[in-house]
C-alpha cells in the first residue's frame, strides 16, 4: 500500500468522520468555556489535563488521549511478551514507561503552576509534556531522579517561555501560537539541557547519536511489497513521534479516538473547530510526503522529523484557512519540504549531549513562520 495507501484510507476516514458528524448526537459539552471551567471544578481540570496530551497533534481530546495511551500500553504489553507485530516504543530503549511517567509529572506541574490563568482562556499548559521531560529520560536513562529532574526542569521552562513568546513573538508577527509553543520548546531545551549538565546524579545514558537517532532502519533490500509496508507503518509513527513514542499502534489508536471524540461531538476536539477531518487529512498527507521525499535519510537506521510539519505547518493551515483545500494540500507539501531538512540542519550542530528535539521543534518554528504567509497568498 505504502504512504499513498495510507494517505488515501486517512482520508477515506477523513470524509467518513465528515459524513457522520452530520448527524452527530453532539453528546457532552462542547469546547467553548472548557478552559475556564478548568479552574472552577476538578471534573473539566482532569478533561483539560487528558486533553493537554494530544494537544500537539491539535486535538485536544481527552478521549483522543484516552486511544493515545491505549494504543501505547498494548504496544508496550505485546513488546514485552517478545512480539514483533507492534513495532518499536520509544526507539526501542525500553524506557517507554519513564517517557510516560516524567512527562506526565511536567504536564501535571504546568496544569497547577499555571492553569489558573485559564480564567482567561486557552493557555500552553500542554507544551512541558512533549519535550525537556521525555527527552531527558531517552538522554540520561530511567530512574526517579531523571523522572523528577526532566518534569521540573521542563514545566519551569517551557511553559512560561511559551506565555512569553505568544505575545512578543505570535501576536505581533501575525503568526499563530504553535509558532511561539514550538520555539519555546526548542530554546527551553536547550535551557534544560545546559543545566542538566551542571546536576552530579545525572550521568548521560548514551553519547552520540541519541536515542532518537537510533530507530530500525528502512532496509534498501527489502522488496516492494516490505518498503510499502514500512512507510504505512512510519507515517502511524509520525503521529507519535512529538510524543517521544513513535509507535504505529499509538498513532492508530489516537486517531481512531479523536474520530470517535468527533462524530459523538463535533464542537469538542480540536477547539471546537469542526475541522478535525480536514486536519487528519492534511496530517497523513504531509507525513505521507515526506516519507517518500526524505525515505534516503532513514536508510541503515538513519531518521528524518518527516513527523515536524505533522503537528505544525499542517494543522495549523488548515486551523488558519479554515480547512480550505489550498491550506491542506499546500500546508501539507510545504510542510513536508521545509521541515525536514530544517531540523536535520540544527540538530547535526548541536554539541554531544543535546538531544536532536531542539532541532525539530526549531525547525517546527521556522516552517509554520514561513509557509503560513506564502499560504495566505492563495485563494482560500
Amino acid at each position: 500500500m505504502g504512504a499513498s495507501g495510507m494517505v488515501a484510507v486517512v482520508g477515506a476516514f477523513a470524509l467518513l468522520l465528515h459524513t457522520l458528524a452530520q448527524e452527530s448526537p453532539r453528546l457532552g459539552p462542547v469546547y467553548s468555556g472548557w478552559p475556564e471551567a478548568a479552574t472552577e471544578s476538578w471534573l473539566p481540570a482532569l478533561r483539560w489535563f487528558l486533553s493537554d496530551m494530544t494537544e500537539p497533534l491539535f486535538f485536544a481530546s481527552e478521549l483522543a488521549a484516552l486511544g493515545l495511551l491505549s494504543g501505547a500500553a498494548l504496544a508496550w504489553r505485546a513488546g514485552g511478551r517478545g512480539r514483533s507485530w507492534p513495532g518499536s516504543l520509544s526507539y526501542g530503549t525500553g524506557l517507554w514507561p519513564w517517557v510516560l511517567a516524567s512527562a506526565s509529572l511536567s504536564l501535571l506541574i504546568s496544569n497547577l503552576a499555571f492553569g489558573w490563568m485559564l480564567d482567561d482562556g486557552w493557555q500552553p499548559t500542554f507544551v512541558p509534556f512533549v519535550c525537556v521531560a521525555p527527552a531527558m529520560v531517552l538522554m540520561y536513562g530511567g530512574g526517579w531522579r531523571t523522572c523528577v529532574t526532566g518534569a521540573v526542569l521542563g514545566a519551569v521552562t517551557t511553559t512560561p517561555l511559551a506565555l512569553l513568546f505568544i505575545p512578543a513573538v505570535s501576536v505581533p508577527l501575525g503568526l499563530p501560537v504553535v509558532v511561539a509553543n514550538v520555539l519555546a520548546m526548542s530554546v527551553a531545551c536547550m535551557v534544560s539541557f545546559l543545566l542538566a549538565r551542571q546536576l552530579p546524579w545525572l550521568a548521560l545514558r548514551v553519547a552520540d547519536p541519541p536515542a532518537q537517532r537510533r530507530v530500525p532502519p528502512s532496509s534498501v533490500h527489502r522488496k516492494f511489497r516490505g518498503d510499502a509496508g514500512w512507510a504505512v507503518r512510519r507515517v502511524l509513527k509520525d503521529f507519535t513521534e512529538t510524543h517521544f513514542f513513535a509507535n504505529e499502534l499509538a498513532g492508530a489508536g489516537v486517531i481512531l479516538a479523536v474520530g470517535v471524540a468527533y462524530v459523538l461531538n463535533p464542537g469538542l476536539p480540536s477547539y471546537g473547530s469542526e475541522l478535525v477531518p480536514h486536519i487528519l487529512f492534511a496530517q497523513a498527507l504531509t507525513s505521507g510526503i515526506g516519507v517518500v521525499l526524505w525515505r534516503r535519510w532513514y536508510r541503515d537506521g538513519g531518521w528524518a522529523a518527516t513527523y515536524a510539519s505533522v503537528v505544525s505547518v499542517a494543522p495549523a493551515a488548515v486551523l488558519a484557512y479554515g480547512g480550505s483545500w489550498s491550506a491542506m494540500v499546500g500546508g501539507a507539501v510545504l510542510g513536508a519540504v521545509l521541515a525536514p531538512p530544517i531540523a536535520r540542519l540544527v540538530s547535526a550542530r548541536l554539541p554531544a549531549g543535546f538531544h536532536p528535539v531542539i532541532g525539530n521543534t526549531a525547525a517546527m518554528a521556522v516552517s509554520t513562520a514561513v509557509a503560513l504567509p506564502l499560504l495566505g497568498l492563495l485563494p482560500h
